[in-house]
């Protein structure tokens, strides 16, 4: 037997079983979370060392979702996340197009300076944000809370698209500006519907940055419960000792769902927009 083919038929056997062992070190402790939130406290108590469930229950969502208000966190995290990301696209969209295709003096040092942000820590901005919030009577509202994830992902996003914007053809752009098409119209009718799959994955990051978010949220919004979102929530369930720890499970899934479900529904335009910039055309 060659060489190659012993390496083939080693790869064929392996694949497989490395693809198999990721998944489950990467799919079982979600599993073993949603597994938690379905099972009785007391069964918990007095086996729990079990995986699985003699029995069902869903009381700990309803605990989860009515008595500790998930609901309205739920809804908080959505108007967040969903207004964060529309206006991180309306921002980002032109200022990538214009890095990508005007000619202006910096131009190639301006996406790293847009970076630059990033340099610096959450905790160095939390301080100054804090007191000029307060200042302005932005503390305590969502207004406040989403200027701040848009601050944070205009930066990335820019650079994510205007390495994808480069890749569109600008014989494309220059036929739209033949028939008629002014710039504007042409990043409407040319380069978005091309550039789909990347507004897709900086869409998702963005949203997923505001979902998940923390540190701003409890410095902003800890004052007034109304207005918490989901992560800082779950925070102070997992800090208080009176609360089950099937009912902490169960706001960890409320957590993590509305993630996993969004991302695995678009995961292939994400791909795409993830990849498809990598190299410039």
């Amino acid at each position: 037997m060659s060489r190659d083919r012993f390496e083939r038929g080693l790869f064929r056997v392996l694949r497989p079983l490395v693809i198999a062992f990721l998944f489950l070190i990467t799919a079982f402790p979600f599993l073993y979370m949603v597994m938690l939130s379905v099972r009785d406290i007391q069964e918990l108590i007095l086996d729990p060392g079990s995986l699985w469930p003699s029995a069902f229950t869903l009381d700990t969502y309803v605990n989860v979702l009515t008595r500790q208000g998930f609901l309205t966190f739920l809804r908080n995290s959505a108007i967040i996340a969903v207004a964060s990301v529309a206006v991180t696209l309306l921002i980002s969209i032109p200022g990538a197009y214009a890095v990508a295709r005007l000619r202006f003096f910096g131009r190639r040092q301006v996406h790293f300076l847009f970076l630059a942000v990033y340099l610096f820590p959450a905790i160095v901005l939390a301080i100054p944000l804090f007191v000029l919030f307060t200042m302005i009577g932005l503390r305590g509202s969502l207004v406040g809370l989403i200027l701040v994830y848009i601050a944070q992902t205009v930066p990335v996003t820019v650079y994510m698209l205007r390495n994808y914007f480069e890749t569109v053809p600008q014989s494309v752009e220059e036929a739209a500006a033949i028939d008629g098409c002014t710039r504007l119209s042409t990043i409407w009718r040319v380069v978005l519907p091309l550039s789909k799959p990347a507004l897709m994955a900086t869409g998702l990051y963005a949203f997923m940055i505001a979902w998940n978010e923390f540190l701003f949220a409890l410095l902003f919004l800890v004052e007034r419960r109304e207005s918490w979102t989901v992560s800082l929530g779950l925070s102070q369930l997992a800090g208080s000792i009176e609360i089950p720890t099937t009912v902490l499970m169960a706001g960890s899934v409320v957590l993590t769902l509305p993630i996993v479900i969004v991302f695995f529904a678009s995961e292939r335009l994400l791909t795409e927009g993830l990849t498809a910039g990598a190299e410039k055309g």
